[in-house]
């Protein structure tokens, strides 16, 4: 199993394990930025890499569309479900 085929409570970079942990998302949006605390994440143990599950990254495009629409300069948020 290569490392980008890795289980997933495996690292696909360097092969850690992963664990429920937490991470910032930061995204450029040209016009500003928007920033979200506290995203559910698995993070390595050993590299600190961080992995988001496929809903959270559904609901974090959300919140992006949502900065678009809005144009605002800086908007730093803590996500919630």
């Amino acid at each position: 199993m290569s490392k980008r085929e890795a289980a997933p409570d495996l690292c696909a970079l360097c092969g850690g394990r992963t664990e429920p942990g937490e991470t910032v998302f930061a995204v450029e949006l040209g016009f500003g930025v928007t920033v979200v605390r506290h995203v559910p994440a698995r993070v390595c143990d050993t590299c600190g890499e961080s992995w988001i599950e496929d809903a959270t990254a559904a609901k974090l495009e959300e919140i992006v569309e949502r900065s678009r629409r809005e144009q605002n300069q800086v908007e730093v948020l803590a996500y919630s479900e």
